[in-house]
């Protein structure tokens, strides 16, 4: 494709997306309606800016590459996703959310939980976990969407990560969570679109159909590289060996981390208080079911399906065409699709970044400037949202400085890290502040602490894909994890720090509960 029509269709979408951004600033009038829209989000737009926001780079860059190398296996966080993230989040966690926000009147996550404990310590401890947590998973997508540029379109990274930053940044600051809502439909619209033809060109390219590239992919099972087979790999439609290596990262990494991890997400949770009844939430079930479905399972089905493709052009398998996962979806969409597509594709991807990402920054500045100094900015004005919009830019540039220190293959782990420590720390006073009357402060405050910092030493001191890379574990004891024999490092935080926060919530809770 000649540069002149890419240029053409990029500033097509920009001019949507600044529009929108646009339409979101002059609807704009007061703090509420910066952080929850009014409260009077349609449905419809709220459930496609969940999905959005659900899906980002990380899912179709990062964990499309991941299924590739390892199989189909990923298919069934797909389905817990939806379960989870979608059916369960929606009909028991949703209505009852947007009950409680109202009753407390509250803005944001950590909000909704501090007023209903009745303790500003709470509101805080959240907020700051979230200010300083999420900076890593935004920079994970992010990541993965200035890849896909410069490995499609062969630019400078470092070009690729600015633009792709400024361009959210602007709506975001702008716009708030309004803003953030209109462009998210669109990129949501977009999304879908981008993944079902991916699927039916995908099948129409190599000229067989979904049995049979099934049964192709099994045939191939022999060739699985040597050291996949040694982590417990078995072929590509086929899950890995029952407690090797790559189970427990498929299982309680990425399945657990992020098929759980999606219930206690600040960011999703703050959309069911962005509608003003229950029965528009109910409505946002079967469309956040079917985003889903089309978009992460079309991904998570065709990364395994490089491998037959770049067998039949190349003879190498996709983890032979390059060593970094997060580029085997990019350079199959530059290799097997019209040229064309690239840059329509270009667009799911940096719609899938920017959706992901305007709803982190929008939340990170939220902690910033509405849980951790709420007075911040609003000296002459109590409506003012200088506050957030302070804590929107501070979030984009740790964030931004964050992508330089993001090694290879990190943008899967990175999101099931993220999403696994949201789990530990934030559901269960989450859950019990909907469903348990006997919950206290004292209980929940004890789960947040036990949560977060059991989270933190594993990953220090005993997960071995954390551990060794910090190195924190190496300089105090000598060695890289402290429990060496098989499988304690395998085992991902969450199934150790999410039991325990569990444990914390209903003991202490129990112990100060005043009779």
């Amino acid at each position: 494709m000649n540069t002149l029509t890419l240029g053409i269709i990029v500033i097509i979408y920009i001019f949507f997306i600044a529009w929108l951004g646009y339409l979101g600033y002059r609807r704009t009038k007061d703090s509420t309606d910066y952080l929850l829209g009014g409260r009077k989000t349609n449905p419809f737009i709220m459930a496609l800016s969940y999905g959005a926001t659900f899906i980002s780079t990380s899912a179709i860059v990062g964990f499309g590459g991941f299924s590739a190398a390892f199989g189909m296996g990923l298919q069934w966080l797909c389905l817990l996703n939806m379960l989870m993230g979608v059916i369960i989040a929606f009909i028991f966690f949703g209505r009852k959310t947007r009950k409680l926000g109202t009753k407390h009147n509250a803005h944001t996550f950590s909000q909704l939980l501090g007023l209903h404990y009745g303790s500003r310590s709470i509101q805080v401890f959240i907020a700051a976990i979230i200010f300083i947590g999420m900076p890593l998973y935004a920079a994970v997508v992010m990541k993965g969407g200035a890849v896909f540029i410069e490995e499609i379109f062969h630019v400078d990274y470092n070009l690729a990560l600015l633009v792709f930053t400024l361009i959210v940044a602007g709506y975001v600051i702008t716009g708030g969570i309004k803003g953030v809502l209109y462009t998210d439909a669109l990129q949501a619209v977009i999304m879908f679109l981008c993944m079902m033809f991916l699927l039916i060109w995908f099948y129409h390219t190599m000229d067989f159909g979904f049995a049979e590239g099934n049964r192709k992919l099994t045939e191939i099972a022999s060739m699985v590289p040597e050291k996949y087979q040694t982590l417990g790999h078995q072929g590509w439609t086929a899950m890995p060996v029952t407690g090797s290596p790559q189970w427990f990262t498929l299982v309680t990494s990425l399945i657990l981390g992020v098929g759980i991890g999606c219930l206690a997400q600040p960011q999703l949770a703050v959309r069911f208080m962005m509608v003003d009844s229950t029965k528009q939430i109910n409505r946002g079930v079967l469309i956040g079911c079917v985003f889903i479905f089309f978009t992460v399972g079309a991904v998570y089905h065709i990364g395994p399906l490089t491998n037959l493709y770049f067998l039949k052009t190349d003879g190498l398998l996709s983890t032979q065409m390059t060593n970094d996962l997060d580029k085997i979806i990019p350079l199959f969409i530059n290799r097997a699709l019209p040229e064309w597509f690239s840059a329509v594709f270009m667009l799911c991807i940096l719609s899938a970044g920017m959706s992901t990402l305007s709803a982190h920054f929008h939340t990170m500045g939220a902690a910033l400037g509405v849980d951790i100094f709420p007075n911040l900015g609003k000296k002459h004005n109590k409506k003012s949202t200088m506050g957030v919009r302070f804590g929107v830019t501070c979030s984009i540039l740790v964030s931004y400085i964050i992508c330089y220190t993001l090694s290879a293959n990190i943008i899967a782990r990175g999101t099931a890290l993220f999403m696994g420590i949201c789990a530990a720390t934030f559901l269960p006073a989450y859950f019990c502040s909907l469903y348990w009357k006997k919950v206290t402060k004292q209980g929940a405050l004890a789960s947040l602490w036990v949560g977060a910092l059991s989270s933190l030493f594993v990953m220090v001191f005993m997960h071995k894909a954390e551990a060794a890379p910090i190195g924190i574990c190496k300089a105090l004891f000598g060695k890289e994890f402290l429990i060496e024999a098989y499988p304690w490092f395998a085992i991902d935080p969450i199934v150790f720090s999410l039991p325990l926060s569990v444990i914390a919530i209903i003991t202490v809770s129990l112990l100060t509960r005043k009779h």
